[in-house]
């Protein structure tokens, strides 16, 4: 029993010795891992379909960790990303309406990880990966909708209708994987700067959906404007798909009963990726050993 309890004394010595904690910050650039289709391209060229990940762009990551020894450690790392556009609808097509939607990932993240250094200047690191806060931003417009005579209440005449807007999606709380592999160099004891290669896999449940803002402008009649309701029955009237977009919030569900449209307030709801690689580059505060 005290021989135990002496190896174990022992054992935390030697870790101690060597434990040390380190704070960095990090930016870099990612790109899609695992795009799917987002969209489609019309022209008179034909039709384009558009592949993504809202994981695409700019990131920024402040970590904290701790090595137990020489060569094991735990991290513990808060992200953001500032996603890049993604095409979700763009319609250039002469005599139709000019259709420009785009969409782009606000995300806010956190993850915890087991690192290993291979040698004293290159590591890898693997754990779980979870959006905590964010959301999925559409913005769109859509320019030269013609609408007969009488389709709008005490409007006689032809009109055009111009429409801008811009749509918040919310998710439900995701889990993925996260790992990379880096290089690191001392500038000190203290100081040293990195370079590393990041892979991160998760995707997003939509939850809801909500207009943040709404435009929606006759050129004929001086100006006046529409409700959103008025624009929804106009899709809806024509039988377009954009019909689904102008509710002012949307619940996504799993199921819906039969005969119910996909159009209204509540509709299917489907899964995106934020899956990437990227590169990140910055620098490491390491405490003093103890």
């Amino acid at each position: 029993m005290r021989k135990n309890l002496l190896l174990l004394v022992a054992i935390l010595v030697v870790t101690s010795a060597s434990a040390q904690f380190y704070v960095s910050g990090s930016g870099g650039y990612a790109v899609p891992s695992a795009g799917v289709k987002f969209g489609e391209i019309i022209s008179v060229n034909g039709t384009e379909n558009t592949y993504g990940s809202y994981g695409e762009g700019l990131n920024a990551q402040f970590r904290a960790g701790y090595f137990f020894n020489d060569t094991w450690g735990v991290d513990l790392g808060f992200g953001y990303l500032h996603g890049a556009d993604q095409t979700i609808k763009d319609i250039n097509v002469p005599g139709s309406p000019v259709v420009d939607i785009k969409a782009r990932g606000r995300a806010y993240g956190l993850s915890t990880s087991v690192v290993y250094k291979f040698t004293n200047n290159i590591y890898g690191r693997f754990g779980a990966l979870i959006k905590v806060g964010g959301k999925t931003e559409a913005l769109g417009s859509i320019y030269g909708v013609n609408l007969p005579a009488g389709v709008i209440p005490n409007v006689p005449i032809a009109t055009t209708l111009d429409i801008d807007y811009t749509q918040d999606y919310k998710g439900r709380l995701p889990l993925g994987f996260v790992g990379a592999i880096g290089y690191k160099h001392n500038l000190s004891d203290n100081f040293s700067i990195f370079a590393e290669a990041e892979y991160m896999g998760i995707s997003v449940t939509r939850d809801s959906a909500e207009i943040m803002e709404f435009s929606a402008t006759l050129r004929e009649v001086d100006g006046a404007t529409l409700p959103i309701e008025n624009v929804q029955a106009i899709f809806a009237a024509s039988g377009s798909e954009l019909a689904g977009i102008f509710n002012n919030e949307i619940e996504f569900v799993d199921e819906l009963p039969l005969g119910d449209s996909n159009t209204g307030s509540k509709q299917l709801s489907s899964t995106v990726p934020y899956s990437s690689f990227g590169v990140n580059f910055g620098i490491t505060y390491t405490f003093s050993k103890k």
